[in-house]
């Protein structure tokens, strides 16, 4: 049994009596997840798909909660590190300069930054989203000697201190012995209970000199909450968002670690707003390959470290920045942009379709990211038998959301289209299900 974020008690799935589990039930913490939804032992996977070891292939509409945003062992990619790896190539660098991370930088800048006006320098920060965030966070409290932070409930940022503290979940939080200190946390945009006036909420704490908050450093946001149930920002609030921040001083820090590199249909879930934060964490599918990468992107003027003040022993992986020059060139090419916006509009419909399946579910999303919320069809107990059944069928999905009541759907932007339909009439026929 597992506990969904401050939410019910949730059955997991029954695991398999013929895999020998043995060795991870003898060594590995109890603190494991994933396996215990998914109990099998995955031994090998291509594109759109994962094999286990006793021969059978299941469709993964997860893709590692986003880090496999261009499918298992994509060709392309796989080519330029084995060419990497049969020269010889450095692997570990700290931030010395290397060959590998001068062809990231360089492609980068010209494949995502200047098409977008995006006039940032690159921090890399260690291996994981967390330390993305934490890296924000530090730097927009030491560029404005600040120390608040607000945040948004449903948020999620990560798992260490810093990131903890600006995350909504109570059992995360508790876990981590984090308290709520220096961070206020403000509805977002919308969320289970409906929609708020989070920035007119804002804007009257900060007017009112009794409120008790103080002006933050900065405002901490996801354009897309996604394991907070999968809660798209509108063009329009986080256009407000950033004129609030402007006019009292405050940096924006937008988290694209799971929203981010293409997800949502454009490389940045924030780019149909038309704004520019001056802080962007960004983690997960920009390492490509399902390699640790992660950086924190901030305006020129923002770059106020003395050198050494934030470190990493991994913020220098070779084959992170190899993989991820390699996925920039991807977004060079028209056929990876008309892959994507047809693998979209293939999930749009099924959005609509939906609708007659059951009239109670609500959807939400935006490009290759939908949320099924059953929460008033069913709740989580039904989201569950969900998983269940497209497990049982061969489909990887996850659950999220504050009591694990939203089906989120993460297919591989580059997913073909047979591949892709089989997985949804799997998913079509679990909602069907008794």
């Amino acid at each position: 049994m597992t506990i969904a974020a401050d939410g019910p008690t949730v059955p997991l799935h029954e695991p398999d009596e013929n895999a020998d589990f043995k060795v991870f039930e003898e060594l590995e913490s109890e603190v494991r997840m994933y396996c215990r939804k998914f109990p099998v032992v995955f031994e090998r996977a291509k594109g759109a798909e994962l094999y286990t070891e006793d021969g059978r292939t299941f469709l993964d509409f997860f893709c590692g909660a986003g880090t496999l945003n261009y499918g298992h062992n994509n060709d392309f990619i796989k080519g330029r590190l084995a060419e990497y790896l049969a020269a010889d190539g450095i692997t570990h660098g700290l931030d010395m300069y290397t060959v590998a991370k001068r062809q990231f930088l360089t492609a980068f800048a010209e494949v995502v930054l200047r098409p977008r006006g995006l006039d940032y320098k690159v921090q890399f920060v260690g291996p994981t989203g967390t330390d993305s965030v934490e890296a924000a966070l530090k730097l927009a409290r030491k560029a404005t000697g600040r120390s608040g932070v607000i945040a948004f409930t449903g948020a999620y940022h990560g798992m260490s201190r810093g990131s903890l503290a600006v995350t909504g979940s109570r059992r995360a939080r508790r876990a981590g012995g984090v308290s709520g200190q220096d961070v206020t946390f403000v509805p977002y945009e919308d969320g289970p209970q409906g929609g708020f006036d989070s920035l007119g909420y804002i804007e009257r704490l900060l007017a009112d000199p009794s409120s008790g908050v103080e002006v933050p450093a900065a405002v901490i946001v996801e354009p897309m909450q996604m394991e907070g149930g999968v809660y798209p920002a509108s063009a329009e609030w986080l256009r407000g968002l950033r004129e609030l921040t402007e006019r009292h001083g405050i940096l924006l820090i937008l988290d694209e670690i799971q929203s981010g590199c293409g997800r949502t249909g454009t490389f940045f879930c924030f780019e149909e707003s038309g704004i520019t934060p001056d802080i962007v964490t960004l983690s997960k599918s920009i390492g490509g390959y399902g390699l640790p990468l992660s950086l924190t992107l901030f305006r020129r003027d923002l770059d106020v470290w003395e050198p050494g003040e934030h470190t990493g022993t991994f913020r220098g992986n070779q084959l992170a920045f190899v993989a991820a020059t390699a996925a920039c060139e991807l977004w060079r090419q028209d056929t990876f942009h008309a892959g994507l916006a047809a693998a979209s509009a293939r999930l749009d419909r099924f959005r609509t379709e939906l609708a007659t399946v059951d009239p109670a579910l609500k959807v939400r999303g935006r490009g290759m990211a939908l949320g099924i919320d059953t929460a008033g069809a069913g709740g989580a107990e039904r989201a569950d038998r969900v998983q269940r059944y497209a497990f049982e069928h061969g489909l990887i999905v996850e659950l999220c959301g504050r009591h694990d009541e939203v089906i989120k759907l993460l297919p591989p932007l580059t997913i073909d289209t047979a591949r892709f339909d089989r997985g949804l009439d799997v998913l079509r026929q679990a909602l069907l299900a008794p």
